[in-house]
């Protein structure tokens, strides 16, 4: 039999307040400020993230970035595989035609979530350009996939799981790894 078990918490939530920080005056450096660009959250905890980075902005800026919500759910391409697919109601009430727009997600690792929102992206309409931002990148790429932003860079073995807890969806703000471990002894 196996079960997680926590190998060490990486982030704190100071650590991540500070990272989120940092990402903040990264966008508006690199795109001159904040009037321009829009934050689109990959559900679901890429969400808490943006509207973290987006009052960010706006306390460093003055000015507040639109904030969207994206669903990938149906542009997975595993999507077949899954019998009942957990959605979340994609929310982008404006136009992202000529816009900057920065997608956020917690843990960039294979590259396929991020392409999926890229998909569902295009669906929406043409962004001037699209820059991703992430709290952890933890590797191991599949797609030729990197983030513009990146919170924290962690290392970590497939046989790991980089998981990154955010409140209102945790309890915690946190990134911890966990790994697999497996009971001696079992009846498998």
């Amino acid at each position: 039999m196996e079960q997680a078990v926590l190998k060490a918490q990486i982030m704190d939530a100071l650590a991540m307040d500070r990272a989120i920080t940092r990402i903040a005056h990264e966008i508006i450096e690199h795109n001159e400020g904040a009037s321009g660009i829009a934050l689109v959250g990959i559900q679901r905890r890429g969400v808490p993230i943006a509207d973290r980075l987006a009052e960010k902005i706006e306390q460093i800026e003055g000015v507040k970035p639109k904030i969207g919500k994206l669903d990938i759910s149906f542009y997975r391409d595993d999507y077949a595989r899954h019998i009942n697919p957990v959605t979340h109601a994609t929310e982008v009430l404006f136009s992202i035609d000529g816009v900057d727009v920065v997608l956020v997600d917690d843990v960039l690792y294979t590259g396929r979530t991020v392409r999926s929102a890229l998909d569902a992206l295009v669906d929406l309409g043409r962004a001037k350009t699209v820059q991703l931002a992430v709290m952890v990148d933890r590797g191991h790429r599949e797609l030729p996939i990197r983030a513009d932003y990146v919170g924290k860079n962690v290392p970590s073995s497939h046989d790991e799981d980089v998981r990154v807890s955010i409140k209102p969806i945790d309890e915690v703000d946190s990134v911890e790894i966990w790994g697999i471990e497996k009971n001696a002894g079992g009846t498998e």
